[in-house]
């Protein structure tokens, strides 16, 4: 009688321990696909030796990418007291615009780790550098940065909420705010170049012009 019971059940016990080994595997699916998730990196920053704070913000086709741009600069004049420029950039064409306000970094993707990657470019020596973002906590964004494979360094930013005098605070590419790289530039949104009347869109017909009146049929003879 102390065997026939247990025997019995014996199926369920079994059964429940499936059941909570199940249980236990999809909540080790949640627990990785939570850690997968990236927490969202955009924001102003203080960059780790306090020369700059920089925006970052999404970008791009459905705004997948990120984008960062230098909203503020610890010394923004030059040793002639004008305001620096990006002199050392590999562009010609960029080397005249003004250090405050550039973007530096370039339409980061999401990579499979969840965290973002591409390009940034460093306007003290005008190099471009393989740079990967994510943000482990809300109050810090770690930038590691690599010239090549084997050389890499992290830096911690730390998110900055106030505002302080010389920082740009408008939109991207609008007034007093940072200018964005051409092909980084916001898009307008669909249907807002037609309400900007002729003028704006340039393919707005002109009216038709009323049909001349006929001459008089002449009497017959």
């Amino acid at each position: 009688m102390i065997f026939g019971p247990i025997g019995t059940r014996a199926p369920f016990l079994r059964a429940g321990r499936g059941v909570a080994l199940a249980a236990l595997a999809a909540l080790g699916t949640l627990s990785t696909a939570a850690a997968a998730a990236p927490r969202d990196p955009t924001g102003t920053w203080l960059t780790q030796d306090g020369k700059a704070r920089i925006r970052v913000e999404k970008c791009g086709p459905q705004e997948k990418n990120l984008c960062g741009y230098a909203v503020w600069l610890k010394t923004p004049l030059n040793d002639e007291g004008k305001p620096r420029v990006d002199f050392r950039n590999p562009d010609p064409k960029k080397r005249a615009r003004a250090s405050l306000g550039h973007q530096l970094i370039l339409g980061l993707k999401l990579n499979e780790d969840a965290h973002y990657e591409g390009k940034i470019y460093n306007a003290e020596d005008g190099k471009f550098y393989d740079v990967t973002i994510w943000s482990d906590g809300p109050e810090e964004l770690t930038v590691k940065g690599c010239l090549i494979a084997f050389l890499c360094q992290s830096q911690t930013w730390t998110r900055v909420n106030d505002t302080v005098p010389g920082q740009l605070t408008g939109p991207t590419n609008g007034a007093n705010g940072p200018h964005a790289d051409a092909e980084w530039a916001p898009k307008p949104a669909a249907g807002a170049a037609m309400t900007g009347g002729p003028a704006a869109t340039g393919t707005t017909k002109p009216a038709a012009k009323p049909a001349a009146p006929k001459a008089p049929a002449a009497p017959a003879q």
